[in-house]
This record gives C-alpha cells, sequence and structure tokens, in this order.
C-alpha cells in the first residue's frame, strides 16, 4: 500500500511537469489576442496587427467568445478598407450576422452598420456602381443612434451620409449632412465633421467658408490629417488666384507626399515587424531557458524522489521478508512440534494398542487353553505317563474340530493349500499345535523323541519349504 501511493505520488509529479509547458502556450485568450492586434495598429504594424487579428478570430470562435468574435472582424476588416474595400466589406457583413445572432449591445450594432455602409459606399464609389446598399447600412444605423439619442453616433452616421452624398456629387446634400452632424459632434469627432463640412464648401466653390472651417481644425498629431487641411488651404489660395495649372500641379505634388507619406508607413511597419520578431525570439529563447531551468528542477526532484521511494520499498521489503521469513520459521517450528506431539500421541496409542492386543492375545489364548483342557482328548493326553496312547478316529476329528473352532479353521485351511499332507503329519502339525513334548507325541507314535524331531524337521523342509533351523514347526504352525 505505501508502495502504490509513492509511485502515484511520483506520476503526478511527472505529469504535472509535463504539463507545465503546455499551459504556457494556451494561456492566451482571445481577448488579449485582440489587445495586441490594436497595439500592434497603434504602432502603424499593419501586417502584423491582420495576423493578430486572424489569430483573434479562431480562438474566439473556438472558445465561443461572441464580443470578441465580431469586433475582431470590424477591426479586420478596418485594417483592410484602404488595400481591399471589397474584402473589407465581406468581413463587416460577416461581423454584422454574428452580432444579429449573439446581440449585445446596440451601440456596437450602429458602429457596426455605419462600418459597413461606409465599405460599402467606397466599393460603390472605386466600381462606379449604386449606393444603395450603403445607404442603407447607414440610414439603419442613424435610425437605432437616433431612437436611443446616441449624440455620437448620430454625429458620425451622418458624416457617413454626407460623405456619401459628396461622392454622388449631390454636395448641397453633403453640406446639410455635415451642418447636422457637426451640431452633434464631439470634441473627439470634431475634425472629421468639420474636414467633411470643409470640403463640401470647397465642392461648391464657397472657398472663404471652406477656408474658415478648414483652419478650425487642429490635426494634432495626426499627420495625415495636417496633410489633409494645408493641401486644402493651398489650393483654396490658387483657385482665388485662378491659377489653375498651378493649382493641379500643387495636387501632384501633394499627391506624391501622401506616397512618401505611406511609403514612410510601410517602413515604419517593417521595422516594427523586425523589432516585434526580435523580441519575439527572445521572449521564446527566454521562456525555453526558463522551462530547461524548470524541467532540470523537476527532473532532479523526481529523481530525488524514486531514489528516496526506492530505498524506502527496499528497505520496506526487507522488513517484510524478515517478517514473513520469522513467521514462516515460527509456523515452522509450531509445526514440527505438533507434528511431534502428534507422533508421541500415535506412539503412545500404538502402545496401549499393543498393550491391548497383547491383553487381547492373552486373554484368548487362556480361552482356548481353557477350552482345549476342558476336552476330553486333552485331558486323556495329559494324564497319560510314559505309556503308549491311542486315539481313535472319532477323537482325533474332535480335537481337529475344536482347534479350527478356537483357531479360526487354521488346519481346514492347511488342508486346502496342502490337499498332498498325510493324515500323519496333519496329526502331528495338530499336536505340536496342542504344545505335547516331543515324548508325549512318541508316546502316541510309539517312536523315540529323536524320531520325533526328525520329523517335525522333515515335515517342516518338505511340506512348508522352510530350511532355516532357527525357526521351529510350532512358528510355522502359528504364522498360518
Amino acid at each position: 500500500m505505501f508502495t502504490r501511493s509513492l509511485y502515484i505520488f511520483i506520476i503526478g509529479v511527472l505529469m504535472v511537469a509535463c504539463s507545465q509547458p503546455q499551459q504556457g502556450a494556451d494561456s492566451q485568450t482571445a481577448a488579449r489576442c485582440l489587445e495586441e492586434a490594436q497595439a500592434a495598429f497603434a504602432n502603424d504594424s499593419i501586417r502584423q496587427g491582420e495576423t493578430l487579428l486572424r489569430k483573434t478570430i479562431q480562438l474566439a470562435e473556438a472558445s465561443e467568445d461572441w464580443h470578441t468574435y465580431y469586433i475582431a472582424y470590424q477591426r479586420l476588416a478596418e485594417a483592410l478598407s484602404q488595400s481591399n474595400p471589397e474584402e473589407a466589406l465581406r468581413l463587416m457583413k460577416k461581423a454584422l450576422t454574428i452580432y444579429e445572432q449573439h446581440p449585445d449591445d446596440e451601440r456596437n450594432y450602429v458602429m457596426l452598420l455605419d462600418y459597413a455602409g461606409t465599405y460599402a459606399a467606397q466599393m460603390a464609389y472605386t466600381t462606379e456602381g449604386s449606393y444603395d446598399e450603403a445607404l442603407d447600412f447607414i440610414n439603419r444605423a442613424y435610425d437605432i443612434a437616433e431612437k436611443n439619442q446616441m449624440k455620437d453616433l448620430m454625429c458620425q452616421t451622418l458624416t457617413s451620409l454626407a460623405n456619401i452624398a459628396w461622392a454622388r456629387d449631390d454636395y448641397r446634400q453633403a453640406l446639410d449632412y455635415a451642418h447636422r452632424a457637426n451640431s452633434t459632434s464631439t470634441t473627439e469627432l470634431r475634425p472629421g465633421t468639420l474636414q467633411v463640412l470643409a470640403r463640401s464648401y470647397l465642392s461648391l466653390n464657397m472657398l472663404d467658408s471652406a477656408e474658415t472651417i478648414y483652419r478650425q481644425i487642429d490635426p494634432g498629431s495626426d499627420v495625415h490629417l495636417a496633410y489633409i487641411v494645408q493641401s486644402s488651404l493651398a489650393n483654396i489660395a490658387l483657385r482665388r488666384m485662378g491659377a489653375t495649372q498651378v493649382e493641379d500641379s500643387v495636387e501632384e505634388a501633394f499627391e506624391q507626399i501622401e506616397g512618401f507619406y505611406y511609403k514612410a508607413l510601410e517602413q515604419k511597419d517593417q521595422y516594427y515587424q523586425e523589432t516585434l520578431r526580435q523580441e519575439m525570439e527572445n521572449q521564446q529563447l527566454e521562456y525555453r531557458s526558463q522551462m530547461y531551468g524548470r524541467t532540470l528542477l523537476i527532473v532532479i526532484i523526481a529523481a530525488v524522489v524514486i531514489l528516496l521511494a526506492t530505498v524506502l520499498a527496499l528497505r520496506y521489503r526487507i522488513r517484510m521478508l524478515r517478517q514473513q521469513r520469522a513467521y514462516e520459521q515460527s509456523k515452522l517450528e509450531n509445526e514440527l512440534l505438533r507434528n511431534e506431539q502428534e507422533k508421541r500421541q500415535l506412539q503412545q496409542e500404538a502402545e496401549h494398542q499393543k498393550t491391548l492386543l497383547h491383553q487381547a492375545n492373552e486373554v484368548v489364548a487362556f480361552l482356548q487353553n481353557f477350552i482345549l483342557e476342558r476336552t476330553e482328548v486333552l485331558k486323556k493326553l495329559n494324564q497319560s505317563s510314559d505309556s503308549v496312547i491311542y486315539l481313535s478316529p472319532h477323537e482325533w476329528s474332535e480335537i481337529e474340530r475344536t482347534l479350527n473352532a478356537i483357531d479360526g479353521n487354521r488346519f481346514a485351511k492347511i488342508r486346502e493349500q496342502y490337499p498332498t499332507m498325510q493324515e500323519d503329519d496333519i496329526r502331528l502339525c495338530i499336536l505340536t499345535r496342542l504344545g505335547l513334548s516331543n515324548r508325549t507325541i512318541g508316546n502316541i507314535y510309539c517312536i523315540t523323541v529323536s524320531a520325533v524331531q526328525h520329523r517335525k524337521l522333515k515335515l517342516k523342509k518338505d511340506v512348508f519349504g522352510e530350511s532355516n533351523p532357527d525357526i521351529t514347526l510350532e512358528q510355522i504352525l502359528n504364522n498360518r
């Protein structure tokens, strides 16, 4: 149990070590990626910003962050609006679709519609097509802004309508929209609104009003707006002097300057891209260094833990083996002791059984002798002295029947086993079994003691096949 817990702990440490890099790689969320993209655009890094926005779209869709999802589409469309108006319009329509499926704030809806209308107007201006789609988007945006009294968005949508009217050469309508936008403008929106208003005055050849408005515009740090204001003021001055050819030359010069400006922006973007790439490489190197150090530390800790676990496991194993060996030894000693006790008990029982058997044999022998002693024939044999003893066939038969009864048919079995035995041999065995002396047997057969011994030896060897002189006929008969 201890070893299993230790192994589980080690596996947990290794899993934590392996999961560290993955956690670092997945920590970036869609919202964080969107912030990085906006920072890139703030530093005029257009390409880096576009790359981050596309990554934001993937992360937002995967995490179902719908707000960041449509905002990322809006920002990407905004970034592509100058270089690819058609793609910008497609992206804005996608952003609108996402918002309409997952609405959250009507202000965002108004801005999405306004952007979509602006890009649709750019498409119409570039392709000399219809402005109906653009007007539909922006009018819907204005209606929502007016309904909710969103002054800043009302100003923004009216400015967009003024731009569309100006692009359609309807300068009076553009001027009307621009005045309405200016009346609701905020400090942040005022420069853009004044620009549209001044441009409308300039298109209507109302030079004084246009100059007045242009001079009210404070471009601040916006270099492009400053360029527009200065170029417009220069064109107003040349138009007053009637220098049309010079005005065209000035416009061409300003266009060249604008080209230089965009080229400078592109170079700045490339520099920012290279700097950012270098920073990312440095961060990756630092991150790898940290991960290598952390991994090395974890490996060392894991090695120490494994070594400690191995030592503890070995000690635990040795202790268990010792306990098991002691238990087995104790068990073996107990078993030997129990076997010894059982052996002693068996020996005692065997001795007891032997004693009982001996007593039983003694009882049986006593009974047999008692029965034989009560037999008339045996009384006759015991009472005779050295005189010749004669037994009739009936008496022989009676004594054999008595012996068979008390000896388990001993002589019946001998007759069956040795059918060729002579009757005198059978009778000699009977007399031997009765325990009569050789002298008494000699009196019965009318022969000497030596002759009796000779007959017993001959019977033992010829009939029973026993040549060992130490074994007597009595022993042979007792074993039958």
